[in-house]
């Protein structure tokens, strides 16, 4: 029984490679369009600024910041985008209407009273008009939209795996649950169970959940057509509200040994006393945690999706210097771009199992037992 399991376990992880090689195929294809479609927009930017030149800054945030709309592609310089719906609270109340009232992105217009800061510190965010200053801005902007079809992808997923399951819990994996069960049995029994404990079925729902929300956004991110290309865990905001659901997790579900190991910690006397050196440097490592969790994830994410872009922008970089510059550069990029978009699909999974693992470690701490002398 336990041979037979190991083949459909080495079948199943066979199957998954290949997914992830076809994956990786589809994303260099996709890589391939966004850098079409990059050139056209600095081809249309270049008509206009031909002194100034190429604004790899500008080119790299417009990619992987937020918007209020969902650019898809650019057809004779005219952006095609899904307008998204704003939701403002300010000088008229409440103000809801869809985005594409504002304009689009190089001619923003007036409407109701707002519209889109194109410079300083509200640059492509709206500002009221009349006072200079954000409303309360409840928008679906792309990353929520994001959000919200990440989330629904998942209880798709799960729902029906779990239906499954319920009308016949003996049945033989297949489908999704062929592909999702070994997975889901690794990372319990090679992540969560070891490291929290007797009690790590309490913490196990909410970091398989971490792991696979993670993982379809990694995914999602890569992916410049639409539903895809939002950078969803490039930005800081998400990464704070994940690694803030660990840090209250390990520290309000916490044993007493745990806080007994930071305030009064088991080493010698002269380093607790008169100065609380080791009470300072346990307190510190509480916040470090959950810090270097949020910071491991964005910058990881965001660093893969700007090394792509920073790379589509080097070829007219160079093709601006002289044209035989562009052209031998443009061969050494699109071979570091197919490196780079192999490098991100391994990444995706990767920063989704290490952000689980840490999570589990660090709950783990704080359900340490006293120790018997």
């Amino acid at each position: 029984m336990s041979q037979s399991r190991n083949k459909m376990t080495s079948c199943l992880a066979k199957v998954f490679f290949a997914a992830l090689f076809l994956f990786s195929s589809f994303s260099m294809s996709a890589q391939s369009s966004e850098a079409t479609e990059v050139a056209n927009e600095v081809a249309a930017a270049e008509k206009h600024q031909e002194k100034e030149g190429v604004d790899l800054k500008e080119m790299i945030f417009g990619h992987t910041g937020d918007a209020y709309s969902w650019h898809i592609t650019t057809v004779n310089g005219h952006p095609i985008s899904i307008p998204l719906l704003c939701i403002l609270y300010g000088q008229n109340g409440l103000d809801v209407f869809c985005s594409s009232n504002l304009g689009h992105e190089g001619h923003y217009t007036e409407y109701k009273g707002y519209k889109i800061a194109e410079e300083g510190n509200d640059a492509g965010k709206i500002i009221e008009l009349s006072t200079g200053k954000r409303p309360w801005d409840f928008s679906i902007t792309k990353n929520v939209a994001s959000l919200l079809i990440s989330c629904a992808l998942l209880l798709w997923i799960f729902l029906s795996i779990a239906k499954r399951y319920k009308e016949n819990p003996m049945s033989r994996p297949v489908g999704k649950q062929a592909l999702l069960e070994p997975l889901i049995v690794s990372l319990v029994d090679d992540i969560i169970k070891p490291s929290i404990g007797k009690n790590y079925k309490r913490y196990t729902a909410y970091l398989l959940t971490a792991f696979f929300f993670i993982f379809l956004n990694n995914i999602l991110g890569i992916i410049p057509i639409f539903p895809g290309g939002a950078n969803l865990t490039g930005n800081i905001a998400v990464t704070v509200v994940l690694a803030s659901l660990t840090f209250i997790l390990t520290n309000f579900t916490a044993t007493k040994a745990y806080y007994k190991e930071i305030f009064w910690p088991e080493v010698p006397i002269f380093l607790k006393l008169p100065i609380p050196l080791m009470q300072f440097i346990e307190i510190m490592g509480v916040f470090i945690k959950p810090i270097a969790l949020c910071v491991r994830l964005f910058a990881n994410m965001f660093a893969g999706h700007t090394m792509v872009l920073i790379l589509i922008g080097l070829i007219f970089i160079f093709g601006q210097m002289h044209v035989a510059a562009g052209a031998g550069i443009s061969v050494l990029s699109v071979l570091l771009i197919v490196f780079m978009s192999l490098l991100e699909c391994l990444v995706c999974f990767i920063q989704a199992y290490v952000f689980t693992m840490l999570s589990a470690i660090f709950i783990g701490m704080g359900q340490v037992e006293e120790h018997e002398h």
